[in-house]
């Protein structure tokens, strides 16, 4: 029998409100300024469960159908490689007038999709963004990626690839051999191995308390071992997690810079040159923003698929892909500028050479790319500024893949179409890619999806330890 609010003391107010507490205290609902990051009321078992069981159960019929593409794509590359260290690199179409294509065409592009991992990761980080915690883990490993597909081409285009430990400044008995620290291969060197290390290790700081839970949930020995191994003795008291937070604070705080130095050192391979079409100052920030750009497009295509197939539409929400196309639409503008600026400058330059390169890039016989290029990357990504555009899954994932055309293309036309017309006329020629160089390419996207694919079998694809950390966010 209910027992009268009289006798309980409470008033009719009071008692109201102890109802609405009861309310949702077992029905949370959601801040009206804030959207939650979790969704599907999830508890910290649920996290750990959803998000391991990934990479501890059998692999699905979908994952090795992709792994065995990839594999496919991978082993083309390998091919093509092997031909171009036996015979040399007179299997591409490489001219006298034409020395760069497409090798290092893929190698600025490679480079440029690794830089959201550090974007999302380091900087975001650092302005408490809580939104990265669902993507950040699968950003940093895409970094890595991208930066191994990235060091492949500088190290073929050498022609003697086994003698590519000459970049380093060692001591040597050979006379006075040193390095030439005014060659822009030295500067990608540096730039690539940096990157590549502080990258490493702090996607591998990321990965200690969620290594930690993998190796106490292993049931199969070699596993349990390696997570032992990898996991540095975690614990998981309070004194761990302090010296945790501390070291990753500091790394991320390391690796912010170089989201604007390594691309800033790749754009100098072109802009400390004389070359019309090259010598620009404005490369540096323009290369910057186009790599974030084409790498958070990138990030957005893997985690449309890996969201899908994983069933991890609770942790990975359409408002995460909403705050990610925001981004890509700035740096998508920033892009845009910068070739409207370009053609400006050419003309309110002066300069007969600069003038010709414009004039060539935009009616030459290369317009074609430099009009795919200006469509996928200065007007497609202008449909973001639609909320219904930017929370379609399937229009992201179409358009996130036309940007990655539009950025390869970039690249393309920055290299190739400002070479294959020097200042002397009877030096003009035609560059035409031979199949070694298609399979040079194909190659690499095997690579990056290979390694990816076995990224997502051996540890966690989403931080779970972070995503705990955000479950109830604004929830009340």
């Amino acid at each position: 029998m209910a027992v009268p609010m009289e006798k309980l003391g409470l008033s009719r107010e009071e008692v109201k409100m102890r109802d609405e507490v009861e309310r949702i205290t077992k029905h949370p609902v959601h801040s009206t300024l804030r959207d939650p990051l979790v969704i599907g009321d999830k508890t910290l078992h649920d996290v750990s469960e959803d998000i391991n069981r990934i990479h501890e159960g059998k692999a699905g019929i979908g994952w090795w159908i992709a792994f065995s593409i990839a594999s496919s794509l991978l082993a083309t590359g390998i091919i093509a490689g092997y031909l171009t260290v036996t015979i040399g690199i007179g299997t591409w179409g490489l001219n006298r007038t034409v020395g760069w294509a497409f090798d290092i065409t893929n190698f600025v592009f490679w480079i440029g999709i690794g830089h959201a991992g550090t974007f999302i990761s380091a900087i975001l980080y650092l302005f408490n963004q809580k939104w990265r915690t669902a993507i950040n883990r699968s950003a940093e490993a895409m970094t890595l990626m991208a930066v191994m597909c990235a060091g492949v081409f500088p190290i073929i285009h050498m022609g003697r690839p086994w003698l590519f430990y000459w970049f380093l400044p060692y001591p040597n008995t050979r006379g006075s051999l040193w390095v030439n620290f005014r060659s822009p291969l030295l500067w990608d060197f540096f730039a690539i191995s940096t990157y590549f290390t502080i990258s490493l290790v702090f996607w591998y700081m990321g990965l200690l308390p969620d290594i930690a839970t993998a190796r106490d949930r292993a049931t199969i020995w070699w596993r349990k071992k390696l997570y032992t191994i990898l996991s540095l003795g975690w614990n998981g008291s309070n004194r761990t997690w302090s010296r945790y937070e501390t070291v990753y604070g500091i790394l991320a705080a390391l690796a912010t810079p170089l989201v604007l130095s390594v691309h800033s050192i790749v754009s100098f391979d072109f802009a400390t040159s004389l070359v019309p079409g090259w010598h620009s100052t404005i490369f540096p920030p323009y290369f910057v923003a186009g790599a974030v750009f084409s790498g958070f497009a990138m990030v957005m295509t893997l985690m449309i698929l890996v969201r899908k197939v994983m069933n991890l539409e609770s942790y990975i929400t359409i408002d995460h892909f909403e705050k990610m196309c925001k981004v890509t639409l700035l740096t998508g503008s920033i892009v845009g500028l910068a070739y409207i600026t370009e053609l400006f400058i050419g003309f309110y330059g002066g300069n007969p050479n600069e003038i010709f390169m414009v004039i060539n890039r935009v009616m030459g016989p290369y317009a074609w790319a430099y009009w795919i290029m200006f469509s996928c990357n200065a007007l497609v990504p202008q449909l973001f500024w639609f909320r219904r555009l930017r929370r379609s899954i399937p229009l992201i994932f179409v358009l996130t893949i036309f940007i990655n055309i539009g950025m390869w293309f970039e690249r393309f036309v920055i290299i190739m179409v400002s070479l294959h017309r020097d200042y002397l006329p009877s030096s003009w020629t035609f560059y035409v890619p031979t199949y070694v160089e298609f399979g040079l390419l194909i190659g690499s996207f095997g690579l990056f999806f290979t390694a990816f694919l076995v990224f997502i079998r051996s540890f966690p694809l989403i931080a779970a330890s972070e995503i705990k950390g955000v479950l109830k966010y604004a929830k009340h």
